[in-house]
């Protein structure tokens, strides 16, 4: 019987230490487009405690840059019976979690506009299985024109290249409300041009051309930021300085980016992660927005253009690639 007994507690020990092992589903929209942010969320993981392995596994989907095949990648982490899903920066892959599942928890980072998305009720109480992080994403447009219009002075025609479908309309509304705001401010003339996938994205520039545009705003999702260095080297080649919402870009040759550290959003994604899997309701858990921002230059893309930055600029830049 002491054998038996002495048998049974280390039995007893192992199937603690497996019940307290988290399942965390990742479901990025594009992991090779932000290994940074992905491995900003492990250390945030790391800093409450959990490594991969011991007592967390991640449960990593990724969408390549294709948003079609987010809803069936979201499928996939709830039949997984996972604690909960984390989804990367952007619109799409939250929207495509939260049809997937009202009852598994949501974390979202980098969301643009997550009230008038529907996924959440309010920031303050998000009321539902979705919370995380958003991105102020109307109002970032305006603060991006007015870098590019700082980086090159005389700019006076500004193309905004966005991919339809991947934001909800009401959202796209919203940002080239605020874009034409700030452009009228800052004497610019917006032109949209539109490319659904990346066979567009040379018919787009195409476009960009033909209107004699002298400038360009990218607005970001999982597909461009996937095909940020064919965006950039376009960019160079028909000498379009251009202007982005994340510094991925600028690593990748465009020229500046002003907006939302993303690596720091995904590593604050999980102290929601700690809080849910502790016990709290995402529903409870208000939505957050940044608290960094970033201006980052790109020194070599600016020679390329036969730009020179103001210095006034290069002060207040947070990073200058040369």
């Amino acid at each position: 019987m002491v054998g038996a007994s002495l048998l049974a507690k280390p039995l007893a020990l192992e199937a603690q230490d497996v019940a307290r092992i988290a399942r965390i589903g990742y479901l990025a929209p594009s992991l090779a487009a932000n290994p940074s942010s992905h491995e900003a969320f492990r250390q945030g993981l790391r800093d409450f405690g959990y490594v991969e392995g011991r007592n967390v596994v991640i449960e990593y989907r990724d969408g390549g840059g294709r948003d079609d095949r987010l809803p069936t990648l979201a499928a996939e982490l709830v039949a997984l019976k996972v604690d909960v899903i984390v989804t990367g920066a952007g619109t799409a892959a939250a929207l495509a979690a939260k049809r997937a599942t009202t009852i598994v928890p949501i974390v979202v980072v980098a969301v643009g506009e997550p009230v008038t998305s529907g996924l959440v009720t309010s920031l303050a109480r998000p009321g539902g299985n979705v919370t995380g992080l958003s991105l102020l994403f109307p109002e970032l447009v305006g603060k991006c024109l007015e870098q590019l219009k700082q980086a090159v002075p005389g700019i006076s025609r500004v193309a905004v290249l966005r991919q339809p479908g991947a934001v909800p309309d009401s959202t796209y509304t919203e940002v080239l409300r605020e874009a034409d705001v700030a452009a009228q401010a800052l004497g610019i003339r917006l032109q949209v041009v539109d490319a659904r996938g990346p066979t567009e994205i040379e018919r787009a520039f195409a476009d960009m051309l033909r209107t004699r545009v002298d400038g360009l705003a990218v607005l970001s999702t999982p597909m461009l930021n996937h095909e940020r260095r064919r965006l950039a080297h376009l960019a160079t080649k028909n000498r379009l300085p251009a202007v982005y919402s994340f510094r991925s870009y600028v690593d990748a040759g465009g020229l500046v980016s002003y907006g939302p550290n993303i690596p720091d959003m995904s590593r604050r994604a999980a102290t929601y992660v700690d809080k849910i899997l502790k016990g709290a309701k995402p529903g409870d858990l208000p939505v957050e927005q940044p608290t960094k921002f970033e201006l980052v230059i790109n020194l070599k893309t600016a020679k390329a253009l036969g730009l020179t930055i103001p210095p006034s600029l290069l002060a207040r830049a947070d990073q200058v690639i040369e």
